[in-house]
């Protein structure tokens, strides 16, 4: 007995010493005492390190395509021997809650998740290739995307922005303005072969022209509107041009219009009487539209 308690406390010794590593994946960390006093420790890094890395500019891509998601990963220093990793990818949602899972792959096995099912999988043409191919891209598949490598205690991870080209219009249903409350404004957008535009989609629009005084539901349950030509029924005369915000707002009790974002804009827009009044371009009726602007003046109303 008096044996085994000797070699079981020579065992704890060697261990709290740090000289003994039961579990060893490449990457160590010795955990040492810090010189401040305060009783906290620190681990310091100590062997290789796991680096993941995608795409830093946007990958564009339209709805009905295919596209890749690039991620790469490495060891510094290099490990050598080929190892057993699990790659993740997972969907940053608009709102930041919980991510959507994409697919999960473990050597040549691959699960994709929900919406993704047949249509998502791992491109792994090198050794150390883990990009994401997403076959049939729908709508709603624009957004941010997490490659996430783990090699067994090391997780490591980056994002790739996925951006669909399209248009983004505002929607104002026929019986009048700021009728719909979120799930309706959702709801409208896709009878029309659309979904609700993000922010991305919104700034886009209005970098390119997009000038519009009634504020609109977009993906995350914010409330925003795009202004170009700054005036009094608006915001007022003395703020920038640029993207109102009414911030997020509750989902079934405010009501709003809609911004709507579709790869292609079928129908045709209609006019209100007081802009269509004569023979008027439209470019002529949307400029005297702007000219007696208020908060009711949205020159669109559906698309049918």
């Amino acid at each position: 007995m008096l044996l085994l308690l000797l070699l079981l406390e020579a065992t704890v010794l060697q261990l709290a010493s740090g000289s003994y590593h039961p579990f060893y994946n490449g990457f160590y960390y010795n955990h040492i005492m810090n010189d401040m006093g305060n009783g906290q420790d620190k681990d310091y890094f100590n062997g290789a390190r796991l680096v993941v890395e995608t795409s830093k500019d946007p990958v564009y891509s339209y709805s009905g395509a295919n596209v890749t998601l690039p991620c790469h990963y490495r060891y510094e220093p290099d490990l050598g021997d080929k190892r057993k990793i699990r790659i993740k990818w997972s969907k940053i949602r608009d709102d930041y809650t919980k991510e959507q899972d994409v697919v999960v792959a473990i050597g040549k096995t691959n699960v994709a998740f929900g919406d993704f099912k047949g249509r998502a999988h791992i491109h792994r043409a090198s050794q150390h290739e883990a990009s994401l191919v997403i076959s049939d891209v729908h709508l709603k598949d624009d957004g941010k995307y997490r490659c996430e490598v783990i090699d067994g205690l090391e997780d490591e991870s980056d994002v790739v922005d996925l951006r669909l080209q399209g248009i983004v219009f505002p929607y104002q249903p026929p019986r009048g303005q700021y009728r719909l409350n979120f799930h309706e404004a959702e709801q409208v957008c896709q009878d029309q072969g659309a979904i609700l535009a993000n922010f991305n989609q919104l700034f886009q629009a209005w970098s390119e022209g997009l000038d519009w005084c009634n504020a609109g539901w977009l993906a995350d349950g914010t409330v925003q509107y795009p202004i170009r030509l700054p005036r009094k029924p608006c915001g007022g005369v003395h703020l920038a041009p640029g993207i109102r915000s009414y911030g997020p707002r509750h989902r079934h009790l405010h009501h709003f219009d809609a911004f709507c974002f579709s790869s292609a804009l079928r129908g045709s827009m209609k006019w209100k009487e007081r802009c269509r009044s004569g023979n008027k371009t439209h470019r002529r009726a949307e400029a005297d539209c702007l000219a007696e602007d208020n908060e009711s003046s949205a020159v669109f109303n559906h698309v049918e």
